[in-house]
């Protein structure tokens, strides 16, 4: 099982430091796409700053959006690092206040908004998840599709059609790929087939 953890919803933390007000928004992505979407959803292109980061596996990013470098982006990430969080993203949007906070300051009006909000937040285990690409004949798509929806934390990636039928690629918790092996063959009566293709979190 794995020892992250990931946000079950949209959280959101007001805060203010010496006149400047901060607005700290967290969300769930699932990866870099996703990250940049919300972003830009949440960002107040009227602010004075909208500073951010993500974390995704092995792969992060932060913005200071013109704030000195390293005062603002950089707290935000170390928040998110701080509660053993994945595949989130947050963004920190400040309206100047007229006093300035100086670099120490600003490090912690960032990050502390950031952790607030996150600690604030409903929290998800993060699943280790199996890839995998299971293939059907049409006549067992659609109560494969079904049966497949049932099991807990397996996402859907794509869906592509064959000649014969179907192509399924899935992200399946490691915990249920007997489970899931032995649906494939009940339900197609041995006629589908499932792959593994790797042992990565997906």
């Amino acid at each position: 099982m794995s020892d992250s953890f990931t946000l079950a919803a949209i959280a959101m933390v007001r805060t203010e430091v010496r006149k400047s007000r901060f607005l700290a928004v967290a969300g769930p992505v699932r990866d870099e796409s996703e990250a940049k979407a919300f972003i830009a959803a949440h960002s107040d292109f009227s602010a004075t700053h909208n500073c951010s980061a993500w974390r995704i596996g092995q792969a992060y990013r932060f913005d200071d959006d013109g704030e000195p470098a390293g005062t603002a982006g950089k707290p935000i990430l170390q928040a998110i690092d701080g509660q053993s969080l994945d595949k989130v993203a947050v963004v920190v949007t400040r309206w100047f206040g007229g006093i300035l906070l100086g670099g120490g300051g600003l490090v912690r009006a960032y990050g502390g908004a950031a952790a607030q909000c996150l600690r604030q937040a409903e929290k998800l285990q993060c699943l280790d998840l199996a890839a995998a690409s299971i293939a059907c004949d049409f006549g067992d798509l659609a109560i494969l599709t079904a049966r497949l929806a049932a099991v807990p934390g397996l996402e859907t990636k794509a869906q592509e059609f064959t000649p014969r039928g179907a192509l399924i690629e899935v992200a399946i918790p490691v915990a249920e790929r007997a489970r899931v092996e032995r649906l494939v063959a009940d339900v197609t009566s041995g006629r589908g087939t499932l792959t593994w293709l790797d042992d990565a979190a997906a």
